[in-house]
This record gives C-alpha cells, sequence and structure tokens, in this order.
C-alpha cells in the first residue's frame, strides 16, 4: 500500500525555472546568480578577504582543483532523443535518508566567516528542500542546535578523528542521539594542507575560536582545559590545535567506532580502488570519493577520475557518493552515470550562504536539481537510476 501521506516527488526543473520567467514578466531578476561563475563573482564581492581565501583557495599550486574540474570534460554527455522522460522522479534513500533529490550539502567548516547563522541557515535550507545536510566537526554551532534547526529534516556526521579517541566516541554519541543517520569519518585530513591563500594572510580561523562550537560543547573536550572555554577562550583554541588532527590515524583505530554505535559508517576522502575495497571489505558502508575540494594534495588527480575505479572495486557492495568540483546540475549527472549514489556539494552553496544566509543556500541547491532534472528529461533519464555510463562519451 503506498503512504497517502507521503508528499509528491517536487519537478524542480519546471517548478524552479518557471517561477523565474513569470517573475521575469515584472521585470525581477534572480537575486542569487542562476550560474556558478555568476555566483562565484557575486560572493567574492560580498565575503570578506578571509573568508574568500578560506573558501575559493586549495592546495600548493591549486592544480588538483583544477584537476577535479578539468575531469569533468573528460566525460560529456552524449544525449538519447525520444526517451520517453516527460515525467522524472529524483527522489533517492541513502542510509535510510529520504531526499527529494540525489544531492547533499558537504560538511564545510567555520561558516561563520561567510554568514552569522552559519550551520543553522544551512539546515534550515535543507529541510526546506528535502536533501540531507552533513553536519561538520568543525561547525560554527554545537550539533544539537543545528538539528534543532533542522527538525525533520535528514542529517547525518562528519567526524573527523583527531589524537582523542574518547572525543571521537563523544561526537559519535552526540550525533546519534540527535538523529543522524550516518557517520562520515573525513581520512584526507589527518594534517592541514599548505594552503597558500589562507598562510599568505597569516588566518586561521580555529586560533580565533572560530569553527570549533562541536569541541568548546563537548563534555570530554571540556575535561581537557584549565579553564571553561567561556572563560578563557583562547585556551580553548590552542588545545584544540593540539589535538584537532592526526597523520598516525590508521585502520585499527578507526575500527573502534564500530563498538561506538550501529550507525552507518561512511569514509570519505577515499580516491583509489585498493583503499575503497579495503574499506568494504573491513565492513565499513560506504565511501566518498573525494579530495577535499583540491584543499589537501596538490597534484593529485581530479576526484572524478577516481570515481569509476572506486565503484568497480566496490562491485555494489555499499553506496558509493562523490563530491569535489560539482558546480552544475551537469556535473551531478555525469557523476551519477559514472556510477555514484549521490553527491555531495561544497563551494557553491557556501557562496550561497553569503549572500542571502539559508535562502541563498536553498535557491542554489534548488538551482542544481532544478538542471539537473532537465538534463535527465533531454537525455531519456526518468530517475537517478536510469542514469548510465553508456550515456556519456567517454574519450
Amino acid at each position: 500500500m503506498s503512504d497517502a501521506s507521503a508528499k509528491p516527488p517536487r519537478h524542480f526543473g519546471p517548478e524552479i525555472q518557471g517561477a523565474i520567467y513569470l517573475r521575469g514578466l515584472s521585470g525581477a531578476k534572480p537575486e542569487i546568480p542562476t550560474s556558478f561563475t555568476g555566483l562565484e563573482a557575486a560572493a567574492q564581492q560580498k565575503m570578506t578577504s578571509e573568508a574568500w581565501a578560506y573558501t575559493a583557495g586549495a592546495a600548493g599550486l591549486e592544480s588538483a582543483m583544477a584537476a577535479n574540474r578539468a575531469a569533468f570534460d573528460k566525460y560529456p554527455i552524449a544525449p538519447r532523443m525520444l526517451g520517453g522522460a516527460g515525467v522524472r522522479n529524483l527522489e533517492t534513500e541513502i542510509f535510510g535518508a529520504k531526499s527529494a533529490a540525489p544531492i547533499m550539502t558537504c560538511p564545510i567548516g567555520v561558516l561563520e566567516m561567510m554568514h552569522p547563522d552559519a550551520d543553522l541557515a544551512v539546515a534550515r535550507a535543507t529541510q526546506r528542500v528535502g536533501v540531507p545536510m552533513i553536519i561538520s566537526s568543525q561547525a560554527s554551532f554545537p550539533m544539537e542546535e543545528i538539528a534543532k534547526a533542522n527538525g525533520d529534516g535528514e542529517r547525518f556526521y562528519q567526524l573527523y578523528w583527531g589524537k582523542s579517541d574518547a572525543l571521537a566516541e563523544s561526537f559519535v554519541k552526540r550525533a546519534e542521539a540527535i538523529g543522524c543517520k550516518a557517520i562520515f569519518i573525513t581520512l584526507d585530513t589527518t594534517a592541514l594542507g599548505w594552503r597558500p591563500r589562507d598562510l599568505d594572510i597569516g588566518y586561521m580561523p580555529f586560533l580565533r575560536s572560530q569553527g570549533i562550537a562541536q569541541y568548546t560543547s563537548d563534555p570530554v573536550f571540556r575535561a581537557m582545559l584549565p579553564q571553561t572555554p567561556e572563560e578563557n577562550p583562547q585556551a580553548a583554541a590552542f588545545q584544540f590545535t593540539q589535538i584537532f588532527s592526526d597523520p598516525g590515524l590508521d585502520w585499527a583505530r578507526i575500527a573502534k567506532i564500530k563498538s561506538w554505535t550501529n550507525l552507518p559508517i561512511v569514509l570519505k576522502g577515499v580516491m583509489r580502488g585498493d583503499d575503497a575495497a579495503r574499506a568494504v571489505g573491513e565492513g565499513f558502508d560506504g565511501i566518498v570519493v573525494s579530495n577535499h575540494g583540491g584543499r589537501q594534495v596538490d597534484g593529485g588527480i581530479g576526484a572524478l577520475e577516481a570515481l569509476p575505479d572506486v565503484v568497480a572495486a566496490v562491485n555494489g557492495r555499499a553506496p558509493v557518493l562523490f563530491d569535489s568540483g560539482i558546480r552544475c546540475g551537469a556535473d551531478v549527472f555525469k557523476a551519477l552515470a559514472l556510477g555514484a549514489s549521490a553527491v555531495c556539494i561544497g563551494r557553491p552553496y557556501v557562496y550561497g550562504l553569503a549572500l542571502a544566509g539559508d535562502s541563498g543556500v536553498q535557491t542554489v541547491l534548488e538551482y542544481l536539481a532544478a538542471e539537473l532534472d532537465f538534463t535527465m528529461a533531454l537525455t531519456g533519464c526518468r530517475t537517478p537510476k536510469g542514469i548510465k555510463k553508456d550515456i556519456l562519451h567517454l574519450r
């Protein structure tokens, strides 16, 4: 039997495009630019130099970030005609979370640099659009407040596993308590990458007590401090820098998480087929192909280039998600065609946040879903699972 209370699927393309053109009859133009280039340019004008460096920058010569974009050009779409995709359904379910489209927001830290509502704005926007958010370890608000803002929205939690296993366990337990449906362990940031844009202005937000709200609200972290973070925020910030990262993190340590929770555990930052095969072989529940938006290892391959090998290595045993370089709905389409179950959006929604808070985030996410919807219509694909590799012209 069907659930009579279930909402019908959103028809993002006609809904969003039609509304823009109808408003245009009275001379109104979109407040949020509809292309990524326009969005990025507008956000740069609005953001501080520190926020812009943190968001737009990448590691080293920024070649890995450039490779992320170049990879999409290697997989052009070859549209198939007369596919009969007059009605599309973008709905997806991932780790038990239902989503109106195969899209979710990446965990991005220090969002207070972009807008005072930070993660709360993202939580409200994703709930309204009907897509999941991944709450960041480096959020500007405690996860409990973010979950409250997210309401009945779907959410996951991203874990940075530093030097303290007790703190990592506390984060996991808190995430479970607020209704997160999976834990994403970020593997590629066991040390901060060499990021010249931040270095050249000498700006690390964490030393200014920004982006460490998960820590200062955590009882395990607070027990490490001689004074409370409210009494001595500088000491709390310094303590954070001492425990945040641990290049010694290995397979044996992350296996401990299975004794802390029954939630699905997803490994984020995998760029090799052999790592992916080992992950699923050791019982982890999902993979995110990602090079952290090019922010960690310069000189690396584009994330999309790694996706086919990872999908082949996993061989259907676990969902494979994708991030790094998504800028438009056609990019989402290509990642799905190469085997991703869903994609995570990074810089685009941050720029929307900087421009207009939660409404800016909502608008950017709806634009991406709308363009994906139209791309599916124009290539004969009715559902995300119907987007297959043979729709791409593989060079």
